[in-house]
C-alpha cells in the first residue's frame, strides 16, 4: 500500500507541473513550501531563493537533508527582423530534443506560448538532408509578424523559456514528466518531514529540509546555504540514470533499473561512514538498494556540502530515472517511497553530537 497519500499527490503534481528554471524558482520554492509548512517548526530563505524549513530548532547539532529546486531552461538571445527567436541554454537543456517542442516564455507580462521550429521532412533533401539540431540553429517562432511585435508581447533578450509538459502515470507505476530531476528531491524531502510529523517522531538535533537553488548551473545554492547553515551532517537527494534503457553502455554508465530502489554512491565526497550508516539502515528495514560509483566528483550538491565549512560528512541518495534531462523523465512510484522511508529511518539512527571521524 502507497504511503503517499491524496494530499501528497496533488502537491506533487502542483509542483511539477509549476515551472522552475534556475535563477527563477521563486514560485515553485512558495509551492513547496506553503506544503512543507504543517510539518516544520521554522523556515527561512537566503538571498537567492534556497529554501529551508527545521524541525527541533535551535540545537547544537544541525543535520541537512536536502535536494534541488530547479530545472533545466533557455534563454531568449537573439531576435530576428522577421521574429525569430534563437536561445542559449540555462543550465544543461538538451538541443536534441527541441526541435518541435510547445514553449512557455516568460515574461513581465505573464506567459507567451511558443514553438520550437524546424523545417518539414520534405524540404530537407540532398545535403539538407544531414540536417541535425544544433545549439546555433533551433529557434522559437511566437507568430510574430516582425521583431517589433515580438517586442510588444514582453519578450526581450534574457526572457526565460520552459517547456510546456505536464506530469502524468505511465502504466499505474511510473510519473512522467519534466523536471523530476531534481523536484522529485524536493518532494521527498517534504514527504520525510510529513512522516516525522506524523509519527510524532522526536530528533536530538535540528534538522534542516533544504530546497536548494541553482544546482544545474554549478551546484551553487548548496554552496550558498551550506555556509549558512553549517550543518554536522548532510544527506542529500538527486537523480541517476537508469542504464537499462536502450543506447546505454552499462560498463561506461553502471547497472542500475528503475524499480529495484534508490541508489547510494561511492565517491571521494562521500563518507564511508555515513555511508555505512545508510546502508545498514536499508538493511535493517528491507528498503531495496543499488550501488553505483563516481570516479571524481558524484556532480551534485553532495559535493558542495562535503567540501564546505571545513568537511561535513555527506551522502548521496539519488532516485533511478530515465531519460534525463528531457520532457519524458520516469521514475518509479516504488523508487520514490523506498527513498524518502530510506532518509526517513536513516535520521534516527543519528545522535546529537554524532562524530564521524575516522581517527
Amino acid at each position: 500500500m502507497s504511503i503517499i497519500n491524496q494530499n501528497s499527490e496533488a502537491f506533487l503534481h502542483e509542483y511539477l507541473n509549476n515551472a522552475s528554471p534556475t535563477g527563477f524558482e521563486v514560485s515553485g520554492q512558495r509551492l513547496w513550501l506553503e506544503y512543507l509548512k504543517p510539518y516544520i517548526d521554522e523556515w527561512g530563505s537566503d538571498n537567492y531563493g534556497s529554501v529551508y524549513g527545521i524541525i527541533n530548532p535551535g540545537q547544537d547539532y544541525r543535520v541537512v537533508i536536502e535536494g534541488h529546486a530547479d530545472e533545466i531552461s533557455w534563454f531568449v538571445h537573439y531576435i530576428t527582423d522577421d521574429g525569430f527567436i534563437y536561445v542559449v541554454r540555462n543550465g544543461g537543456s538538451d538541443h536534441i530534443i527541441a526541435p518541435s517542442k510547445k514553449v512557455n516564455i516568460h515574461t513581465p507580462q505573464g506567459i507567451v506560448k511558443g514553438v520550437f521550429g524546424w523545417p518539414a521532412i520534405h524540404v530537407r533533401k540532398g545535403e539538407d538532408a544531414k540536417l541535425s539540431p544544433k545549439l546555433d540553429n533551433i529557434f522559437i517562432d511566437v507568430g510574430a509578424k516582425d521583431k517589433k511585435e515580438v517586442l510588444e508581447m514582453g519578450i526581450h533578450v534574457g526572457c526565460v523559456i520552459t517547456f510546456e509538459d505536464e506530469l502524468a502515470k505511465l502504466n499505474a507505476r511510473y510519473y512522467v514528466g519534466r523536471a523530476l530531476d531534481n523536484r522529485m528531491g524536493g518532494f521527498c524531502i517534504a514527504e520525510v518531514a510529513r512522516m516525522l510529523q506524523e509519527n510524532k517522531v522526536q530528533l536530538p538535533f535540528s534538522l534542516y529540509i533544504v530546497n536548494a537553488v541553482q544546482e544545474e548551473v554549478g551546484l551553487r545554492g548548496a554552496t550558498m546555504i551550506a555556509e549558512t547553515i553549517k550543518p554536522h551532517v548532510a544527506i542529500v537527494t538527486d537523480v541517476t540514470h537508469d542504464t537499462h534503457t536502450p543506447l546505454l553502455n552499462k560498463i561506461k554508465e553502471g547497472d542500475v533499473k528503475s524499480g529495484k530502489g534508490p541508489t547510494v554512491t561511492y565517491a571521494p565526497a562521500v563518507h564511508n561512514k555515513l555511508l555505512q550508516l545508510i546502508v545498514n539502515t536499508a538493511e535493517e528495514h528491507d528498503i531495496p538498494l543499488q550501488r553505483e560509483a563516481a570516479s571524481r566528483s558524484t556532480g551534485t550538491d553532495t559535493d558542495a556540502f562535503a567540501y564546505s565549512n571545513g568537511g561535513v560528512p555527506s551522502a548521496l541518495i539519488s532516485l533511478p530515472l530515465r531519460y534525463m534531462h528531457t520532457t519524458v523523465e520516469i521514475a518509479h512510484l516504488d523508487d520514490v517511497e523506498s527513498g524518502f522511508r530510506l532518509i526517513y529511518h536513516t535520521l534516527q539512527k543519528i545522535e546529537a553530537g554524532m562524530s564521524f571521524k575516522y581517527l
